[in-house]
């Protein structure tokens, strides 16, 4: 909380890498730097007096919510949504079909998702979904190499990206051009990516005038930006730059994934069979049905960017399984004083950065009213981390602090000025406690 809404607030933040940042660090593209602004603003709430850091512990595990819950005066939970929405379709296992999540995190340097090692042989890949993390991955498998050697991308994928054979990237919906998920910017980026051309067919794109109508301002400039990628000669500069391409980006709509085929030695996908669906209503609410007819498409590259879903985090917390949330009023969780939850795991996986700090607010909100309304009893004495340290010793947890993390901080700073990066990230966690000598 901000000091100007209470003077007395102590936050002690818990989470679960050695690291701080979460999302900012691994979730946004590396490609992306100024959305990493954010963390200056981070930077600075822990270094007040009355923030602390404690990394290295998973809550739900090293320590519990109840016994959190008995050392603060309010818990909240922001843990937003760790696992993916599964396709559930046969072939989903085989070896060549990742969650556009996993390949994120294995770009970004996420400690779990480091040794992914994906196969990028295949000069087609397709990626389930339509929205911006589906862009973020086309654009990073499309990107010249010497674009993303000025990022933060991983030493790793950076190597495995040279080597990459992908030349092609299909973008599969299983709706129209009308309920794409992404939004403006980051569809201009993908429409003026050096090296690449966008494939729209035409076809898709007639007589969308009506239905645009009644939309919102952003769904009709974002349509209105493709239907003139698709449908209107390009300018001299562009014409050029597309017909000297050597890759290329297209949208497909109205498919949806029936099965993912093997290839030859039946390990590795080959390709995916889709059913050709229409729109029954119309707008955000339009839903596709089948319509009895099947496609294939070949491709050894096949990225699911369906969603995402939060787990509960212990047996203590209730969760609404059906709709990924921890059930709550305004960041309050029910039947739970004095607990609370933010982001993602408090109204579920959609909306971007914005929308989840704006949600932040909310909950912040709540809290100041229920300090104020006397619901949160603060004659309690609470010890916070002071009454758990032992605990997590006895456990043989040991947190990290901000301090901690500024020494990791220097050393990717370090290591990344050496080649020309903003960072070169540490990606093992085992190296991040070396690192501050734990």
């Amino acid at each position: 909380l901000p000091p100007q809404h209470h003077k007395l607030a102590e936050v002690d933040i818990y989470e679960k890498l050695p690291v701080p940042f979460g999302l900012v660090r691994f979730g946004v593209a590396p490609d992306h730097p100024e959305v990493k602004n954010v963390i200056n603003t981070f930077t600075q709430t822990a270094h007040s007096d009355r923030c602390s850091y404690y990394g290295n512990v998973t809550v739900g595990k090293d320590v519990m919510v109840e016994e959190l819950r008995q050392a603060y005066h309010a818990v909240v939970l922001s843990y937003g949504a760790e696992d993916n929405r599964i396709l559930g379709i046969p072939g989903e296992n085989l070896s060549g079909v990742y969650t556009a999540r996993t390949l994120v995190g294995w770009y970004n340097g996420l400690p779990e998702n480091r040794d992914l090692e994906p196969d990028l042989s295949s000069e087609t890949a397709v990626v389930l979904g339509q929205g911006n993390v589906a862009l973020d991955v086309a654009r990073i498998l499309l990107s010249p190499l010497d674009l993303l050697r000025k990022t933060d991308i991983t030493e790793n994928s950076l190597a495995a990206l040279a080597r990459s054979k992908v030349k092609r990237v299909c973008l599969i919906g299983r709706r129209g051009p009308l309920q794409v998920a992404f939004t403006i910017k980051e569809m201009r980026e993908m429409i003026n990516l050096a090296g690449t051309r966008p494939l729209l067919d035409p076809a898709d794109f007639m007589g969308l005038g009506d239905a645009l109508k009644d939309a919102p301002r952003p769904r009709k400039r974002l349509t209105e930006l493709m239907v003139k990628t698709a449908l209107e000669k390009p300018n001299e500069k562009e014409a050029g730059r597309w017909a000297a391409a050597t890759r290329e980006w297209g949208l497909t709509f109205f498919r949806s994934p029936l099965e993912i085929l093997p290839a030859a030695d039946g390990k590795r996908a080959g390709g995916i069979r889709m059913a050709v669906t229409r729109l029954e209503g119309s707008g955000e609410t339009a839903k596709a049905v089948p319509t009895g007819e099947v496609q294939e498409l070949e491709s050894g590259l096949i990225l699911s960017s369906i969603g995402y879903r939060s787990l509960p985090i212990d047996p203590s917390v209730p969760f609404d399984p059906k709709q990924g949330i921890v059930p709550n009023i305004l960041g309050r969780v029910e039947g739970a004083p004095g607990l609370y939850c933010s982001g993602w795991v408090k109204r579920g996986p959609t909306g971007v950065i914005i929308t989840t700090m704006n949600d932040s607010f909310g909950t912040a909100q709540s809290i100041l009213e229920d300090l104020q309304s006397g619901t949160l009893a603060l004659s309690d004495s609470k010890g916070g981390f002071g009454s758990l340290r032992s605990v997590l010793h006895s456990r043989g947890i040991w947190p990290t602090t901000f301090t901690d993390w500024e020494k990791i901080d220097a050393v990717e700073v370090a290591k990344g000025k050496a080649v020309g990066k903003p960072r070169e990230k540490v990606v093992d966690p085992q190296e991040m406690l070396q690192l501050i000598g734990h």
